[in-house]
């Protein structure tokens, strides 16, 4: 909170949000401002709505705060910023960003909302830095759903390789420590994301589609029919980072590609990764402004994986999909800080594994700290309320939205 607490004129909305954060940490069943109010005590959730609605706050610059924390609490010459975007199922057409399109998360197309998050990662910790609202052309051209969202003028239409290069170039011109950025095929698929990776002089590995076409000393070929034509030789075993069962080991080719040079020097190289056990293949651009050994690229794509695993911890844990808001603003603000709690996560563990190695242990992991932090710290000194009231303001809106949906249904039904 001393981080942030600078971005708050008044100390009772920096209580606000200390309590709103302790909230997320908390292993309530469902998190939303109801739940939150009711866990810090408040006796009635108008304080919490307003402070995600109406209180005068940036959460923009709070997002640089908790950039600058990670960087000082984390930062690593070698630290990767990984890019990806993930999808929130949603009913109805009136949240903002909301439309038929397709979702990871899902593995189908679904009426979702799709936002893209920055992850800082090193060998040894992640966490979240930043994100972006992925608005479609089918809101960014409604004046009409623009204005009921809150949505702001300056705000228009960009794809998600866009608000992924917005991101990365505002962390590297602000002096983040990082050398490598790395993406799924959504962002190597874009060249202009790459061009301007390049350009800030950071090097990538960016997964690309099969069909993605490169440039060698004889023609230009596609990249799945290169890795049909390689040798036996040209496969190494290499492990792509440490898992839970043991190192995830993967066959790997690695080529240099030379007439892909630009204007912005480097290397080029191609990169191949086979599943040893069914074959699949996965390929990857790389570029770096130094050359690089197969080893140092082959970790760079391993560690995209950690972007997953922040999204599982801040889904399951922090309550990063579970927000009920419609606005642009009051979205923004509920992710920003599941962002800070996870970042308050993240530095803690990476703290306790840097001081603590206890022989029988596995080292302590986010979930684990959230649940201590709870029993420990939240629990013993959060402020109780009176249940009952509580479950009568629960029942008083109930009854009020039942009642309001059978008024309407009456305006249009015999």
């Amino acid at each position: 909170m001393l981080t942030i607490g600078q971005r708050f004129g008044r100390p009772e909305p920096r209580r606000r949000v200390r309590d709103f954060v302790r909230g997320l940490l908390a292993p309530l069943p469902a998190k939303n401002c109801w739940t939150i109010a009711e866990h810090a005590g408040d006796t009635s959730p108008d304080g919490m709505q307003d402070l995600l609605n109406r209180v005068r706050w940036d959460d923009a610059e709070v997002r640089v705060d908790v950039r600058e924390f990670v960087g000082r609490q984390l930062g690593e010459a070698e630290a990767v910023l990984v890019i990806d975007e993930t999808g929130d199922l949603k009913k109805g057409r009136h949240t903002v960003g909301v439309q038929r399109q397709y979702s990871g998360t899902a593995g189908k197309i679904e009426n979702c909302q799709l936002a893209v998050h920055l992850v800082y990662a090193t060998e040894t910790a992640h966490a979240m830095l930043d994100t972006a609202l992925y608005l479609p052309k089918s809101w960014c051209d409604d004046p009409e759903r623009r204005a009921e969202a809150g949505i702001p003028e300056q705000v228009r239409f960009a794809t998600k390789p866009q608000l992924a290069s917005r991101m990365i170039e505002a962390a590297v011109t602000a002096g983040l420590p990082c050398r490598w950025a790395a993406g799924d095929e959504a962002y190597g698929n874009d060249p202009r994301l790459a061009a301007r990776l390049r350009q800030l002089r950071l090097g990538y590995v960016l997964a690309v589609a099969r069909s993605h076409q490169v440039t060698t000393g004889i023609d230009v070929y596609r990249v799945d029919v290169l890795a049909a034509c390689l040798p036996t030789t040209a496969w190494h075993r290499v492990s792509a980072g440490r898992g839970a069962k043991g190192h995830r080991y993967y066959d790997w080719s690695f080529t240099a590609l030379p007439h892909a040079a630009d204007s912005h020097a480097g290397h080029h190289w191609l990169l191949i990764r086979r599943n040893r056990a069914t074959g699949e293949l996965a390929f990857y651009r790389c570029w770096s402004p130094l050359p690089a050994a197969l080893h140092t690229l082959v970790a760079v794509a391993g560690r995209r994986w950690k972007i997953e695993e922040s999204f599982q911890a801040a889904k399951t844990g922090l309550g990063l999909d579970q927000h009920q808001h419609r606005r642009w603003t009051s979205w923004h603000r509920w992710t920003t800080l599941a962002i800070l709690a996870h970042a308050f996560l993240a530095v803690a563990t990476a703290g306790h594994r840097h001081r603590y190695n206890p022989a029988g242990l596995i080292s302590l992991t986010v979930n684990e700290l959230r649940h201590l932090f709870n029993v420990l710290i939240i629990e013993p000194s959060r402020r109780r309320c009176d249940p009952l009231p509580w479950s009568i303001r629960r029942r008083r809106h109930q009854s009020r939205a039942i009642n309001s949906h059978y008024a309407r249904q009456a305006l249009t039904e015999p």
